[in-house]
């Protein structure tokens, strides 16, 4: 059990209780795939590591009890998960080996509570990951002015992107709720 501001839900819960990213789409921009990464094969991110025109997406931390409140940056309400939910967290990003514009789409098996899109949101909320990644240029993550990220409103599931990057790339994590299984 973890006692870094958090209590690891999943030790008590099924492992068909785990959300997931299931799908994406890259719908415009540069041509690429969608990714899905495994968080456990232990790979770096951050720094041009990827450098091809790829949508990736991993899982982190899931079905963790919040034990204190914590802001984003997009949410369908409020700017703040209040402690006492239970998320998962996910982690998305672009890494293009040169400047490039990208959109598309990750859909989740959970509703989408939030997006962090900042490099504060996201270095707070750090302590959901607990991968065996390695997170490069923590000051760098997050999106530029230009870059929209938005929760698909007629599929709550959906987190839709439209973004341009460089070096490091645009990064930014999404909160689901507890799936509800698989």
């Amino acid at each position: 059990m973890r006692t870094i501001g958090l209590i690891c839900a999943m030790c008590v819960m099924p492992a068909a209780a785990l959300a997931f990213a299931l799908d994406g789409k890259i719908t415009g921009g540069a041509a690429g795939a969608y990714q899905k990464l495994d968080p456990t094969i232990g790979f770096a991110v951050g720094n041009d590591t990827f450098q091809d025109t790829n949508l990736y997406v991993f899982d982190e931390d899931q079905n963790i009890l919040l034990e204190r409140d914590i802001a984003v940056d997009l949410a369908p309400g409020a700017r703040v998960i209040p402690a006492g939910t239970i998320v998962a967290s996910h982690y998305v990003f672009f890494d293009p080996g040169f400047a490039a514009q990208q959109v598309g789409y990750v859909e989740f098996d959970s509703a989408i509570l939030s997006v962090a899109t900042r490099q504060d949101t996201l270095a707070a909320t750090d302590f959901l990951a607990n991968t065996d990644v390695k997170y490069l240029n923590p000051a760098l993550r997050g999106l530029e002015w230009q870059d929209v990220v938005w929760i698909d409103p007629e599929n709550p599931f959906r987190v839709r992107v439209n973004w341009t990057a460089s070096t490091p790339g645009d990064y930014i994590r999404v909160f689901t709720a507890r799936s509800p299984g698989m």
